[in-house]
């Protein structure tokens, strides 16, 4: 299966934090499964990390891939189609980040990995 963790997501699942889903805990370690994390999320990390609201334990330079590689988490870049999706969304989410991954996962068909429920009022899948 391939899946799009949203950034919270992907934190806690690096993080192996006791908020994680046995679902998502379960899809995190399947080697079958074909993981993505958006740029955005990427962008979104950066932007905490440098506002203090996010401590990471590398810089982010060396942080991201690192843990992109050691959990063979795949990077989603934007595109153009992303882009112009998040113009047709309802603002039932109003947050940018997570609008432009809704946009990703429902261009590229992908479930969403998310304890956001905000994300069920979309045209897609979402996995907790």
């Amino acid at each position: 299966m391939k899946v799009l963790l949203d950034t919270q997501a992907f934190l806690w699942l690096i993080g192996d934090t006791p908020e994680l889903s046995k679902q998502a805990r379960k899809i995190f370690l399947d080697p079958h499964n074909k993981l993505y994390l958006s740029l955005a999320s990427i962008w979104e990390i950066a932007i905490k990390n440098s506002l203090g609201k996010l401590k990471l334990r590398h810089p982010i330079e060396r942080f991201i891939p690192e843990q992109l590689q050691e959990n063979g988490i795949l990077q989603l870049d934007i595109n153009f189609r992303h882009v112009a999706r998040v113009a047709t969304l309802p603002f039932h989410h109003r947050d940018p980040f997570d609008r432009l991954i809704i946009s990703q996962a429902m261009e590229e068909s992908l479930p969403i990995l998310s304890t956001d429920s905000a994300f069920d009022d979309y045209d897609l899948k979402r996995i907790w």
